[in-house]
C-alpha cells in the first residue's frame, strides 16, 4: 500500500504524525511525507522520504504577510464558548469565514495544492493521512480516488464548528446561506476539472474517518467515524540530559511554553521571571524550559528552579507530579499517556477548551492567561501537588489513553478500509479522478 502523509511546514504538527507514519512503515507499507520545503530536513531527521511541494515561505513569513499578527484572530476563535453551541448564525459564520481566510487557504496555497495533486497523480497512493489543517491532502485524495484519513492533534473543534454551522446555516433563509469553507474547496477543485457535491465537501472537511489519540473524556461530540489510536510520544532526535538518570529529591514540576510557542510567534503570552520568582518558595523542583531570549540572568533564580532550553518531555514527564503548559498538542498528550496533572494557561486555538476539558474530567487546573499572575500560578502549583483529586483524575486519563491501539495496531484498520475504499471504486465511475489501479 502507498501512503502519502501531508503536513504544513510546523514541526509540532508533523511530530503528531511520526510514530503512525512508522508503523505504516515497517509494516512493509510505502510512506512519503508532503510538506513545504522549509520541513524537509525535519521530515528527513525523522528516517522518513520528503515529498517537497509549494514555496519556501515558512509559517512566521505567511502569517506576517496575510495578517502581521496572527495572535489577535486566534485567540478570536473561541472554541471553549462554542462547546455546547455557537452563539449564533454571525458567530458560527465569522468562525467559518476567519478559518477558512486566516488558516486553511494560506496554509494551503495554490502552489503547494498544485503540487500535491501532481504528486498524487504520478505516485497513485492508496491512502491519504493528513494533519488536519493541511487540506491539500483530502483535495489531492479526491482528485485521484484515493482513501484519506485525519489524525487529530486536539479536540476536534474543526468539525464540531462544522456541525454546528452547518445546523444554524439549514435555518436561514435561501439568500443568506453562505459557506467560504464549500466556497473555497468547489473553486479548488474546479481548478483540477471536479466538481464536489455538498457530501463530497463535507467528507473532505472532515476526512473519511478521523485518527484521534484523545481519550473519550477529551473528545468533542462530531460527526462521522471515529478510529481511535493511542497517543505516542515523538519529540525530535534528541538526547537526555544525566540529570534526568537521577531520582528527585523532591517532587518535580514542568513549566514550559512549548517549542511551537516559541517557533511560531518568537515571544511568550507570560513573564517567566516573576512567575519563577514566585514558585522559589514551594517544596518543589521545579524545571523550566527556556531559550536564551526568554530568561536573562539564569543565576539570579530560586534555588528550586533548573532552567534548561530543550528537554524531551517523553523522557521528563514521567519524573514529574504536575506540569503547567500552554495547551500544546504535543505536550498536553504526553503528559496525559504518562499521568501527569496540568495546569493549562490556553490562549490559542483550541488551547483554553483544553483547559476547560481536563478541569472538567478531574485531571487539570484550567488557569485562563487574564487570570495568570504570580500568586494564582503559586496557588495552581501547589493544589496539583496535594490535591489527591488531581492525580486520581491523571491517573484515569492515563488508563483510558493507553486502553486506545497502539499506531502498529492500527495499521491493519487502515489496510482494509483502504482496501474496501478501493473495492468500491472500481464498481463505480467518478469523473475526473484518477485510475483506481
Amino acid at each position: 500500500m502507498r501512503v502519502l502523509i501531508t503536513c504544513f511546514a510546523h514541526n509540532t504538527h508533523y511530530y503528531n504524525l511520526v510514530p503512525l507514519a512508522w508503523a505504516l512503515r515497517a509494516a512493509g507499507h510505502e510512506v512519503r511525507v508532503a510538506s513545504q520545503p522549509a520541513l524537509t530536513d525535519v521530515i528527513n531527521g525523522s528516517g522518513l522520504t520528503a515529498a517537497p511541494v509549494g514555496d519556501l515561505d515558512s509559517i512566521v513569513e505567511l502569517m506576517t504577510q496575510i495578517g502581521g499578527d496572527p495572535t489577535p484572530y486566534q485567540q478570536g476563535l473561541d472554541f471553549a464558548q462554542t462547546r455546547g453551541g455557537p452563539l449564533g448564525w454571525e458567530h458560527a459564520l465569522g468562525q467559518q469565514t476567519m478559518m477558512t481566510a486566516m488558516s486553511f487557504a494560506p496554509l494551503n496555497g495554490d502552489t503547494t495544492i498544485d503540487d500535491t495533486v501532481a504528486l498524487a497523480r504520478a505516485w497513485q497512493p492508496d491512502l491519504v493521512l493528513w494533519e488536519p489543517f493541511t487540506y491539500a491532502g483530502p483535495i489531492a485524495a479526491h482528485v485521484v480516488g484515493a482513501a484519506h484519513a485525519r489524525l487529530l492533534w486536539g479536540p476536534d473543534v474543526i468539525l464540531n464548528a462544522r456541525r454546528q454551522f452547518l445546523a444554524l446555516r439549514a435555518l436561514q433563509p435561501e439568500e443568506c446561506r453562505e459557506d467560504p469553507m464549500a466556497d473555497w474547496l468547489t473553486w479548488t477543485l474546479g481548478r483540477f476539472g471536479v466538481t464536489p457535491d455538498a457530501a463530497a465537501v463535507e467528507e473532505l472537511i472532515g476526512g473519511m474517518w478521523s485518527i484521534d489519540p484523545a481519550p473519550a473524556a477529551l473528545r468533542l461530540p462530531v460527526p462521522g467515524q471515529v478510529l481511535p489510536m493511542r497517543f505516542v510520544p515523538y519529540n525530535g532526535p534528541s538526547v537526555v540530559p544525566d540529570w534526568l538518570y537521577e531520582p528527585p529529591a523532591r517532587p518535580r514540576v514542568c513549566l514550559t511554553l512549548g517549542v511551537s510557542a516559541r517557533e511560531t510567534y518568537g515571544r511568550d503570552a507570560v513573564p517567566f521571571e516573576e512567575l519563577l520568582h514566585a514558585l522559589g518558595d514551594v517544596d518543589a523542583e521545579i524545571v523550566a524550559t527556556l531559550d536564551a531570549g526568554q530568561l536573562q540572568d539564569r543565576a539570579a533564580l530560586p534555588g528550586n528552579i533548573r532552567a534548561v532550553d530543550f528537554v524531551p518531555m517523553d523522557a521528563l514527564l514521567p519524573t514529574c507530579a504536575a506540569i503547567v503548559h500552554h495547551g500544546g498538542a504535543g505536550t498536553g498528550y504526553t503528559a496525559t499517556v504518562h499521568g501527569v496533572p496540568q495546569i493549562i494557561v490556553g490562549s490559542l486555538w483550541d488551547a483554553p477548551l483544553k483547559g476547560e476539558l481536563h478541569a472538567g474530567a478531574g485531571a487539570g487546573i484550567d488557569l485562563p492567561p487574564a487570570k495568570l499572575d504570580a500568586a494564582t500560578l503559586r496557588e495552581a502549583v501547589v493544589r496539583a501537588l496535594t490535591d489527591p483529586s488531581l492525580a486520581a483524575g491523571a491517573r484515569r486519563l492515563r488508563e483510558e489513553a493507553l486502553a486506545q491501539p497502539t499506531p502498529a495496531a492500527l495499521v491493519p484498520t487502515l489496510e482494509r478500509l483502504a482496501a474496501e475504499h478501493r473495492a468500491r471504486r472500481r464498481g463505480s465511475a467518478h469523473p475526473g479522478q484518477g485510475d483506481p489501479s
